[in-house]
């Protein structure tokens, strides 16, 4: 079920929340929600933007000039920190292709008062030390860009020895900061433990109303030791959309700032004060200023987050 389905099946009034309602009109702040990255002090926006699926394409006419409003509207929008991989196809030549033809990185200072730049996060995903250097260099070739402000160990293959090079990367100043990831809470477990034996800035998870796991002690662990978080998966790979599908939005959403079910499900992640940013991803334009929506204004408190929580878990 696309956002879009969720739209048409809504209807009438209800359907109108899907779209975001300026934040002036409503008289709360238009600025996004940042947070600090802990090894650093350095504030990210709360929203950024995945790529896998969404920018794994061939570039034809209509989708080059689709993705690059896309790209347009987040830098627009306050956007900072997009999310790529060589594991999703074709994204991280798409990015750097769309990003480096619209001068993004050069016009960012205008566009964004807030300042900082692009951040750029990319992956490792594969065995030896060799092959991980080779892997990195690619992606610094495929991004247009000599430097990367975070690579991850993906999946947390051969983690131990992509961790000991992504050190010496930042060392040398190719990397500003570095991380490891999983998408499965299978993997939580043993994420605890890395993070109790090794030294890394950010970690990235599954987490959202559908897939909470890692809030019960892989968050608290990251908040004490000072590790960035960032959310992927944070509509359920879509699922959540699937679990709302005629269901008008509660009323009580206004209460937060809320009005539309993408925003509802991106609220609740981001309220947790572990997490450092979300990452939806989405080819889209109107879906992408709906989700930039979802780090403006007030979150839920605890005791609606439980409400949120109880609620989609009920359908």
């Amino acid at each position: 079920m696309t956002r879009r389905e969720v739209a048409k099946v809504i209807g009438g009034t209800a359907a109108a929340l899907v779209f975001p309602i300026s934040a002036e009109a409503k008289g709360e702040s238009s600025a996004m929600l940042t947070r600090t990255i802990p090894s650093s002090g350095e504030k990210l926006p709360v929203i950024g933007l995945g790529t896998w699926r969404a920018f794994d394409v061939d570039l034809s006419a209509d989708i080059r000039r689709q993705l690059e409003d896309v790209l347009s509207l987040f830098v627009k929008l306050d956007g900072r920190v997009i999310d790529s991989s060589p594991m999703y196809g074709r994204a991280e030549e798409v990015i750097g292709d769309l990003t480096s033809a619209l001068g993004i990185r050069e016009k960012f200072a205008t566009a964004n008062p807030s300042g900082g730049g692009l951040f750029l996060a990319t992956k490792v995903w594969t065995k030896g030390k060799e092959s991980g250097i080779q892997s990195m260099e690619r992606s610094m070739s495929l991004l247009r860009t000599n430097r990367i402000d975070l690579i991850q160990v993906h999946n947390l293959i051969d983690v131990n020895t992509q961790l000991a090079t992504l050190q010496e990367w930042k060392q040398q100043g190719r990397i500003r900061y570095t991380g490891i990831t999983h998408y499965e809470s299978g993997a939580l477990s043993e994420i605890e433990k890395l993070m109790r034996s090794q030294k890394f800035d950010f970690l990235q998870i599954n987490y959202s109303l559908m897939e909470p796991e890692a809030e019960q002690r892989v968050l608290p662990s990251a908040q004490e030791r000072g590790i960035a978080v960032i959310a992927n998966r944070p509509f359920g790979s879509g699922d959540l959309f699937g679990k709302v599908r005629s269901k008008p939005l509660p009323d009580w959403a206004a209460e937060f700032d809320c009005r539309s079910w993408a925003q509802f499900f991106l609220k609740w992640i981001i309220a947790n004060p572990a997490i450092t940013c979300a990452i939806p991803a989405t080819d889209k334009p109107r879906h992408l200023e709906d989700n930039m929506q979802g780090g403006i204004g007030r979150l839920p408190d605890p005791k609606l987050r439980r409400r949120m929580a109880e609620l989609v878990s009920s359908l």
